[in-house]
């Protein structure tokens, strides 16, 4: 076992955490890349880029919403959602329907098309996934997901609209 993957016994001091936090940064980025480009080899029939699958997901997790509130959902320019929702439309994928709240901005939704690619996807991506390296555990998958979780959180105050396009 290496003191990387050795099990916290204290917090660690804040320049310490900066540097190992930037570690995780550093693998984030090209793990990001990486699976951006696998998901659109991946998923060519579907015609789902990685911004219109996100999209997507968020309709399918949380219903219904309108393009401001995907936006603000998902740390994106209205402007790269509106291009998603545009492209997802497209293809059949989601649709626009009256909004009884705010009659200038639709909510968009996913078609039956949108739900079945993503099953699809996630499927193939499940297959994918399961071929992981076997000796990883609940533990550490929790502690992998409370880090990201906490950098994240840490981040919520960037405004997406200024600079940021997806």
């Amino acid at each position: 076992m290496t003191d990387h993957d050795a099990p916290p016994k204290t917090p660690l001091p804040p320049d310490e955490l900066a540097t190992r936090l930037a570690e995780v940064y550093a693998l984030v980025g090209p793990l990001y890349r990486r699976a951006h480009r696998r998901v659109e080899q991946l998923a060519p029939t579907e015609g789902l880029s990685v911004g219109v699958r996100a999209v997507l997901d968020l309709l399918r997790e949380k219903g219904p919403m309108t393009v401001p509130q995907m936006g603000r959902a998902q740390a994106l320019s209205r402007q790269f959602v509106q291009r998603m929702v545009n492209d997802a439309a497209e293809r059949g994928l989601a649709e626009a329907t009256p909004n009884p709240a705010h009659r200038r901005s639709p909510l968009i939704r996913l078609t039956r098309a949108g739900e079945a690619a993503l099953s699809a996807l996630h499927a193939r991506e499940r297959s994918l996934l399961s071929q992981v390296a076997d000796d990883l555990t609940e533990a550490e998958l929790n502690a992998c997901v409370k880090v990201l979780s906490r950098m994240l959180d840490a981040l919520a105050g960037v405004d997406v609209d200024q600079g940021l396009s997806g």
